[in-house]
């Protein structure tokens, strides 16, 4: 009757940060307990030695999860989309026994390593029904056996117990999606890459990255108005994408290539599986460019909205106003800290 009640830890170790958030559950009711971040040093990610990497990736954790005040040792992480593998294929319906072997050999045909060098994952998506057969759509995730290692290892290092590692499209999913039917689109916007994630009933199908985030905006107003980098960086938070002086024109030409990214994984997806996306959902740092969401709705054809990844978190109220700000940056982590309490 009074068990203590467990919490859990969601982090994200990203391209130049780690987000930690710690949720437990009150009644039926994901409760935030704590979070931290931190921004990495981008002296130590230029390093070449990825041991002396994951070592001081190790430390900073250590260091943030020691300043949140977080109370719990058991964590969820995510691999980034980027170094994962994913592919739908069509299988027939059979025993898991046949299935099991039917994966594998369709695996060897389309992952570009060999299957003892991976970790390879699948979920049935759905059954498809035809007047005369029925057939499996399967979602296939690969990831190096080395980068699980070398995650695994990370957290070992942080003293922490790593309880499940997932890729970030699932963890979005759960943040921003939770129990949404519909097909929709998360764009996710870092530092440095943007993710372009189609779902269907919350199991990323499509899944393509490209190399534009945040810190490639900051750079060419840097360049292109010849400022230091914190004021570049002030005058992309504040100026209206929208507006027709030089700074809106830099961010959309930089944009460009994330506009025909989506578009492309739109006709893509249609092409392939007839259905239409409904909305898109911005998550990631720059999700709060000024009027990023319209200039997308008005470039896409399609509904853009800025997610908010706490909407389904109780909190202290004195915290809004804080959690708010940071809302886009802590969807992934939010994310992994909710599978371990739904």
């Amino acid at each position: 009757m009074f068990k203590k009640q467990k919490s859990f830890l969601g982090v994200d170790i990203g391209s130049t940060s780690i987000k930690l958030v710690e949720l437990t559950k009150k009644g039926n009711i994901p409760y935030l307990v704590t979070y931290g971040y931190g921004d990495r040093k981008l002296s130590d990610l230029a390093k070449n030695d990825s041991s002396e990497i994951t070592h001081k990736t190790a430390a900073f954790l250590k260091e943030i999860y020691k300043k949140s005040g977080a109370i719990s040792y058991q964590a969820s992480t995510a691999l980034p989309n980027f170094s994962v593998f994913t592919s739908v294929i069509v299988l027939p319906v059979m025993s898991e026994k046949d299935l099991v072997q039917a994966i594998q050999w369709e695996a060897k045909k389309i992952i570009p390593m060999a299957l003892e060098d991976v970790v390879l994952d699948w979920k049935i998506v759905e059954t498809i029904k035809t007047e005369t057969k029925k057939n499996y759509r399967i979602l296939l995730t690969v990831a190096s056996k080395k980068l699980v290692e070398r995650y695994v290892e990370l957290f070992k290092k942080a003293d922490l117990q790593l309880l499940s590692l997932e890729t970030e499209s699932f963890a979005l999913s759960r943040s921003l999606l939770s129990k949404d039917e519909e097909v929709a689109m998360i764009i996710d916007s870092s530092a440095l890459t943007t993710d372009v994630i189609i779902f269907e009933k919350g199991i990323p199908i499509l899944n393509r990255s490209i190399d534009v985030g945040g810190l490639t905006i900051t750079k060419s107003i840097a360049n292109c108005l010849n400022i230091d980098f914190h004021r570049a960086e002030q005058f992309k938070r504040d100026i209206d994408i929208l507006g027709n002086t030089k700074v809106p024109q830099i961010i959309q030409d930089i944009l460009k290539p994330v506009v025909d990214e989506v578009k492309y994984s739109l006709n893509l997806y249609q092409s392939q599986t007839g259905k239409t996306v409904t909305k898109a959902i911005l998550s990631g740092g720059s999700s709060y460019l000024p009027n990023f969401d319209t200039f997308l709705s008005q470039n896409l054809g399609i509904k853009v909205f800025i997610g908010n990844p706490w909407d389904r978190i109780a909190y202290p109220q004195e915290l809004e106003p804080v959690l708010t700000e940071i809302a886009p940056r802590f969807s992934v982590a939010i994310g992994l800290a909710l599978r371990e309490i739904d």
